[in-house]
């Protein structure tokens, strides 16, 4: 492709959200974290980040993404490498072993498998000569695909990284067209499988957690201490906010993992309800856009890509805004371009950069 094709079908407005959003995210990770010793540097550590990151996207740019559907099930494997080293020789932290240890650094082999998980799963649905609708007997492998690496996720344990990725694998299937019978049929397997979880899967705290979201008020000191003091944030904020650096609740350490989990926390208290919908407005933008590279694609593997991106920004949005305002169980799930972690930012920034890619060759050049 002539760089003068490439800069006339370059989504720049697609990217220009992107940076405006890691713009805000950033501004509200100095606002949390700097005040702390502990965490004053996770702001920089952020942008160091955020500078690989960019540099991916701009990486990916170069070569024709119908390489990465070649390959795709070669980058599946690696990343579920990555998840098998994790329970072998994995970094614990917390009670959870979810890092590995790359000399200086530590990368979470979780977030990528997402990214591994959409790409793999769009190679699947390209190689199909069938439009669907599809039934079991079809989608076994896309299944396989992704409980496999839900269930060593689990193990590490993480709930909110297997629940995002079982969420995305699930809406590109819907996405893909499945029959009736075999949706509600997954219906029912689901909710057995969750019935099954919380007897012999769910750890003790992941339980109390689900049951303080169904009681807030039984346990405020204990369980439901993350949920309360997260909605006391969110309220005080009211219209306009607090102010920039102003979170009583962050400032004063009532706020827990005010950097990652709970970092639209802060950025509602600061900001207020108008600030949320601005963030919200450009979170919309940003989904729209990556679904509009789904929608011109010339074949089946640039439609899935994209909108598997789109589903994975989409559940981590959901999930972490519905938790941080009480309106689902704290999981632990991150706020994407907000909370502090590499790992999560790099993959959600290719996921986006593989959506460009598609998009800048949609007229096959």
């Amino acid at each position: 492709m002539s760089q003068g094709r490439a800069i006339a079908n370059f989504n720049w407005a697609l990217l220009g959200v992107m940076l405006a959003l890691f713009g805000a995210g950033i501004v509200n990770l100095y606002s949390a974290t700097v005040a702390r010793e502990s965490t004053s540097q996770y702001y920089l550590n952020q942008l160091y980040w955020f500078g690989i990151g960019l540099a991916g996207v701009i990486a990916v740019q170069f070569f024709d993404y119908r390489h990465a559907d070649r390959f795709a099930y070669v980058f599946y494997a690696v990343c579920l490498l990555g998840l098998v080293l994790v329970a072998v020789k994995g970094k614990t932290v917390f009670g959870g072993r979810r890092w590995l240890s790359l000399g200086p650094v530590s990368l979470q082999p979780s977030e990528f498998m997402k990214l591994g998980l959409i790409v793999a799963l769009a190679h699947f649905f390209n190689a199909r000569q069938d439009e669907g609708p599809y039934g079991f007997k079809q989608l076994w492998v896309p299944l396989l695909l992704a409980a496999v690496p839900a269930a060593l996720i689990i193990r590490q344990p993480d709930l909110g990284t297997a629940t995002i990725l079982l969420l995305v694998a699930f809406s590109m299937l819907l996405f893909a067209r499945m029959k009736l019978s075999t949706l509600l049929l997954s219906v029912v397997i689901g909710v057995s499988t969750m019935l099954v979880s919380w007897q012999y899967i769910l750890k003790n705290y992941q339980k109390r957690r689900v049951l303080a979201f169904m009681d807030p008020g039984a346990d405020l000191l204990g369980s439901g201490y993350h949920a309360n003091q997260s909605m006391i944030a969110v309220g005080s904020g009211k219209g306009l906010g607090k102010g920039f650096m102003a979170s009583t609740q962050s400032q004063f350490s009532f706020l827990p993992e005010q950097h990652t989990d709970f970092i639209f926390s802060v950025f509602s208290e600061e900001w207020g309800y108008a600030g949320v919908l601005a963030i919200m407005f450009m979170f919309l933008l940003l989904l729209f856009l990556v679904l509009e590279c789904s929608r011109t694609a010339r074949e089946k593997f640039g439609v899935f890509v994209p909108a598997g991106v789109f589903f994975m920004i989409f559940w981590h949005l959901v999930i972490n805004v519905g938790m941080v305002s009480g309106l689902m169980p704290v999981v632990g799930v991150t706020l994407p371009f907000f909370s502090s972690g590499g790992s999560s930012l790099i993959a959600v920034m290719l996921g986006i950069g593989l959506a460009l890619n598609i998009n800048m060759r949609r007229h096959g050049y």
